[in-house]
């Protein structure tokens, strides 16, 4: 969910929806480890290229990466190398696997010898999983049907290192839940001196499945199970195993408390291979405890303990959502991390005993940690502290002394990205704001230097002077002050009133309010939703990940559906008292949870809203996974109402407007009984509405010829019906 229920921006739309990931797709920038260089493809070569000097060279040819007897090379886009470059990891022939594709066919390439060899070739086809290079580059470690297998790469001899695994008992990888709230999907971990592996074992064999039904590629109706907790239903065991590769003996981390009221988001080896990291959450995920494992005797020592009265962000929420890594430095004795304990997302310094220093300082959030100098006693984030529907870069002392220093150019305001190089001396730059088109560049840091001053951002980038996107804030009668952009239809007169349409999405993972280039767009509406007359407005309510103060991010705990949807409803209400908008041509429309605040809206606001388009909702929370709601909205074991008040299914009874609802019949995420409850649900009152089920189709509805076109032919549709475009007399 941290993905396709949440995080729908139309810019993103194929990113969020459709599927994509830090770990199986290319990197923005392959860094080589000295950071003076990166890499790329190109025509099927990888591609060396000096930052500084613009030099390039072809490391790997696709001549060297065609297989004996084959007419062409490998067609690939991800790959990855042994730590001294000689051998190269290619994936390709890949498969999606729920909404990535993380199964397929792995190749490794010798420079030295130059020889091509395809891994795990007495295994199915398209079967391994999160193939890694040891660290020592002798053996290639990877998943295939649930077990782990290592692979020498000098003999070609596979081992087969855990035989348990079935698809709901999981060894090296994740099941469902795991995947899509915590972002876990590869599951194992080389030891530094690649003599062992730690890995996850998932035990969800008391996890019941939902049963899927594939109605349209067979005669006969196909069964698809899902191994998925509903809201109520204890977690998936979790534990840590460690393998010893020369004797494929298995040490479990004796990890205390109860595996079945406790997640492990977090896994890691420390600088050294004797011991493990981890972080351990309970249930109700207001508890965080981060262990050290002694990988010889499974030893866990807890060393730091968080406790909120909400819940606790795990490490991707500050880790651009790439579940691989800890932030360790000072030869291995401190770390990073980072905690919302002073009411403001802070950076901290913490060594292996617990001992913490707070590095970043203020009444302001930090977004990410992009990198650590630890030669120059630096770290890099992304920050905004004076307006939070930007980002910018900033980088303050390790040891906290000093002020955080802003390195972001100030004639640049808006949103900016940076992929910085190891040691923190150049970055690729991406900045946009929303009359900005993206323009990149590379910098030398912390100067911010540009390269080549020619190409440089403030050289290329495009700006609509004449843009009519519009930024605001507007404060609700409840007293609470929220951002919100709207776009305004072409030759606007304000003697006349206009359509409106609402963009909503309203849940903890994604603020709609972002001042980037494009995040204004109506992605399914067929044509210029200006030059027709419509303004499009959207409200960031409470609740949101915006940075603005845990308190903020925090107060919808056990209020989802409500304090959200209230917030909306009178930002709305507010906007709304200008004599140029026409209350009875009132829209709104949202995706997944934008789909369920959508819902709401129309149900307990319905003398504001008059029509909505819902996709992809979750009617009622209750039929949504464990990890997800019980982290926002406690155990239903202790306050089932707040469950009840926030569904939008305890509403339908108040539908007054048009309502169009959509949903994809082969949804793992938000499965299709939260669209047949609904159904149910409306019929029983005799509320008339429009309903289209996409056969097959997943979250994203995208799936099958036509998909794309005809969804945003009958939204389009729809809107033009029910809310009419252009301009009316006041």
């Amino acid at each position: 969910m941290l993905k396709s229920f949440k995080s729908v921006l139309f810019i993103f739309f194929l990113f969020v929806v459709i599927g994509a990931s830090a770990q199986f797709r290319p990197a923005a920038v392959n860094w080589t480890d000295d950071g003076e260089a990166y890499l790329t493809i190109s025509n099927g070569n990888i591609i060396r290229h000096d930052v500084k000097s613009g030099d390039e060279k072809v490391l790997v040819s696709s001549a060297e990466l065609t297989p004996e007897g084959a007419s062409r090379p490998l067609s690939f886009n991800i790959y990855s190398h042994s730590p001294d470059y000689k051998r190269w990891l290619i994936f390709t022939n890949t498969a999606r696997v729920w909404r990535y594709n993380t199964r397929g066919d792995y190749w490794i390439y010798d420079s030295q010898k130059k020889q091509l060899m395809q891994l795990g070739r007495s295994l199915p086809s398209q079967s391994l999983m999160f193939a890694k290079i040891s660290p020592d580059g002798t053996k290639a470690a990877y998943v295939s049907s649930h077990n782990i297998y290592t692979e020498d790469l000098a003999t070609g001899k596979i081992t087969q290192l855990t035989t348990t695994g079935t698809r709901k008992y999981i060894n090296g990888t994740f099941d469902w839940v795991y995947e899509e709230e915590f972002g876990c999907r590869d599951g194992f971990r080389w030891s530094p001196d690649s003599r062992k592996i730690a890995f996850w074992n998932v035990d969800a064999t008391k996890v019941r499945d939902y049963y899927m039904l594939n109605t349209t590629d067979s005669v006969y109706s196909i069964i698809i199970p899902v191994e998925y907790p509903k809201v109520g239903e204890p977690p998936s065991p979790v534990k840590i195993g460690v393998i010893t590769l020369a004797d494929k003996n298995i040490k479990w981390m004796n990890v205390p408390g109860d595996p079945q009221q406790h997640y492990i988001p977090r896994m890691e080896w420390t600088l050294n291979s004797n011991e493990i990291v981890l972080q351990q959450l309970n249930r109700k995920q207001n508890e965080s405890r981060l262990f050290l494992c002694n990988v010889n005797t499974g030893v866990a020592k807890n060393f730091y303990t968080e406790t909120d009265k909400a819940f606790i962000d795990i490490k991707s929420r500050w880790n651009n959502d790439d579940p691989i890594g800890w932030d360790w430095f000072s030869t291995g004795k401190d770390f990073l991390w980072v905690s919302e304990k002073d009411g403001w997302r802070h950076i901290y310094r913490i060594d292996k005993e617990g001992k913490e220093t707070l590095v970043t300082k203020g009444d302001y959030d930090i977004q990410t940690i992009n990198c650590i100098d630890e030669k120059n006693n630096y770290v890099y984030f992304m920050a905004s502290p004076d307006n939070p529907t930007q980002l910018y870069l900033y980088r303050i002392k390790l040891d906290g002394s000093g002020k955080a220093a802003r390195l972001s150019p100030a004639q640049q305001q808006g949103t900016h990205s940076y992929n910085i190089s190891p040691l923190a001396k150049y970055a690729m730059h991406s900045f946009s704001n929303y009359k900005t088109s993206p323009a990149r560049e590379w910098v030398a840091l912390p100067s911010h230097t540009p390269l080549n001053p020619e190409r440089s951002i403030d050289q290329t980038a495009r700006v609509n002077a004449h843009s009519n996107i519009e930024f605001f804030k507007v404060t609700t009668e409840d007293g609470i002050t929220l951002d919100a952009w709207m776009v305004k239809p072409v030759n606007f007169d304000s003697t006349k009133k206009y359509p409106v349409v609402f963009y909503v999405y309203g849940e903890p993972a994604s603020s709609t309010v972002v001042d980037r280039y494009g995040s204004q767009n109506n992605f399914l509406f067929q044509g210029d939703m200006s030059l027709e007359g419509y303004f499009q407005i959207s409200v960031d309510n409470r609740g949101t990940p915006s940075l603005r103060g845990s308190e903020w991010r925090k107060s919808i705990y056990r209020k989802l559906g409500r304090i959200n949807i209230r917030d909306q409803a009178m930002a709305a209400k507010k906007i709304l008292e200008k004599p140029w908008f026409d209350k009875d041509r009132v829209a709104v429309w949202g995706w997944s949870g934008g789909g369920s605040s959508t819902m709401n809206l129309m149900f307990q606001y319905p003398g504001i809203y008059k029509t909505g388009i819902a996709i992809a909702a979750v009617t009622n929370l209750l039929y949504y996974d464990n990890i997800y709601e019980e982290r926002y909205m406690g155990l239903p074991q202790e306050n089932i109402e707040d469950y009840v008040l926030g569904s939008p299914i305890h509403y339908a009874k108040n539908l007054q407007g048009n309502l169009l609802f959509i949903h994809g019949t082969g949804d793992d995420n938000v499965h299709y009984d939260n669209a047949e409850k609904m159904l149910n649900e409306l019929i029983k009152y005799n509320k008339q509405f429009q309903f289209m089920p996409y056969p097959n189709r997943t979250h994203g509805i995208s799936e099958g010829a036509g998909t794309s076109k005809h969804l945003g032919t009958l939204y389009t549709n729809y809107l033009r019906t029910y809310c009419p475009p252009g301009p009316k007399a006041q």
